[in-house]
């Protein structure tokens, strides 16, 4: 074997989500790019907003000295105190940069926590539809991943399989908010529930249990819609995050981990947090990034685009019978499959030069997901594409 058999294992099992975007590639050489209509990765097709290159422009033009040398593991002061700041606006709590720490996005960040928080053995619940990559971070860290169901028809949590999934074994729980894949939000209310279910759980058990919110889509919220701050619910709670699709930035990696000013021991959690990015090898965030979203802690891409798009794709595929919730936040749609093997769906949507992404690789085979954080243009020229595939599948007339 040339390379460990777990790895070896996770190769043939992990992201539906690459594996159709390179058959994107075959069918854009054999038919043109024109006429394929990849909707399976959520990369943002929009640019950074404009601050974005007056800042970036602004540190080119008069660079200070040392600009580009090491800096504490955490990150820049200026950074973590930004991010601080943002955050205590809508915490229960004032946030101090001390609690913040500079990331290699999100996917960094979730490692670090996981890392800093695990023992062998210990079990991470995560919430069903789910982000495919948590269960590779979470084994990771010897930890094991236990998946509950949200509600099956909302999307929204099941607080009571959560408790039902609860031991003494649970270290963290996982929720993704906007969520990927179903665009969904989890209300103040919701939250509330959670966190007073997590406080009687580690009563009862004598226990921390970290609650853990991924989002990065936090700032994509639709139709008046806003991502309470977990912070002001669960006091053993952490944020991570990135700036990969709220500013479009996800090549330059760029994100950060917050702790709750309430946790248990959160000077001792930061500590380990600073010390596990230092030796899980990312030693610290980009420095160029980390200055430049000091100074864009309260921008955002154009949301109003994504709606639009949104609004476009939803409206006519429900139209033509496809079912599904329609989406809070984020940048996808999470339909039912109209067959119910969905790998089959998505094999016969490429047919139709549809690329898409079955629900079984975000634990939810009978489903698939569509990302709309492409051009408004392509969207339109697929719609034929839907609509043939529709009356192939029986749920629109021709």
């Amino acid at each position: 074997m040339a390379i460990a058999s777990k790895i070896q294992s996770c190769i043939e099992s992990s992201s539906w989500i690459r594996r159709m975007f390179e058959e994107g590639a075959r069918l854009r050489e054999q038919f043109g790019a024109e006429n394929v209509y990849d909707f399976t990765l959520g990369n943002p097709n929009v640019d950074p907003p404009e601050k974005f290159y007056t800042e970036l422009r602004n540190i080119a033009n008069a660079p200070a000295a040392g600009i580009h040398r090491y800096m504490s593991n955490a990150g820049y002061e200026e950074s973590r105190a930004a991010v601080a700041a943002h955050l205590s606006e809508h915490a229960s709590s004032e946030v101090k940069a001390a609690q913040v720490l500079m990331t290699c996005g999100a996917s960094g960040a979730l490692n670090v926590a996981l890392k800093t928080m695990l023992n062998p053995g210990e079990e991470v619940i995560i919430l069903t539809p789910h982000f495919v990559e948590y269960k590779f971070y979470i084994e990771n860290h010897g930890g094991v991943p236990r998946e509950v169901w949200t509600d099956r028809t909302t999307f929204q949590l099941d607080v009571q399989a959560i408790e039902d999934a609860i031991s003494s074994n649970t270290r963290a729980i996982i929720i993704n908010t906007p969520n990927n894949p179903t665009g969904v939000i989890y209300p103040a209310e919701a939250l509330q529930a959670l966190g007073e279910m997590v406080e009687r759980k580690e009563r009862e058990l004598e226990r921390q249990i970290y609650v853990i919110s991924d989002e990065p889509y936090a700032r994509i919220a639709y139709d008046g819609h806003v991502v309470p701050s977990i912070f002001r619910f669960v006091n053993n709670s952490l944020i991570v995050t990135s700036h990969s699709k709220d500013l479009a930035l996800p090549g330059e990696r760029i994100g950060y981990l917050a702790a709750n000013p309430a946790m248990t021991h959160v000077d001792l959690f930061m500590e380990g947090a600073i010390f596990c990015n230092r030796t899980l090898g990312f030693v610290n965030a980009p420095a160029l990034m980390q200055r430049i979203v000091a100074k864009l802690q309260s921008e955002s891409v154009d949301i109003a685009a994504y709606r639009e798009k949104r609004d476009l794709l939803y409206e006519n595929l429900v139209g033509m019978g496809y079912s599904m919730v329609k989406p809070d936040g984020a940048f996808y749609l999470f339909p039912k499959s109209p067959l119910a093997d969905d790998v089959a769906f998505v094999r016969a949507a490429q047919k139709h030069n549809l690329l898409l992404v079955p629900g079984a690789g975000f634990g939810a085979p009978g489903f698939f997901r569509v990302a709309y954080c492409v051009d408004i243009e392509m969207i339109r020229r697929s719609l034929p594409a839907w609509k043939a595939l529709a009356i192939e599948c029986g749920i629109c007339g021709a």
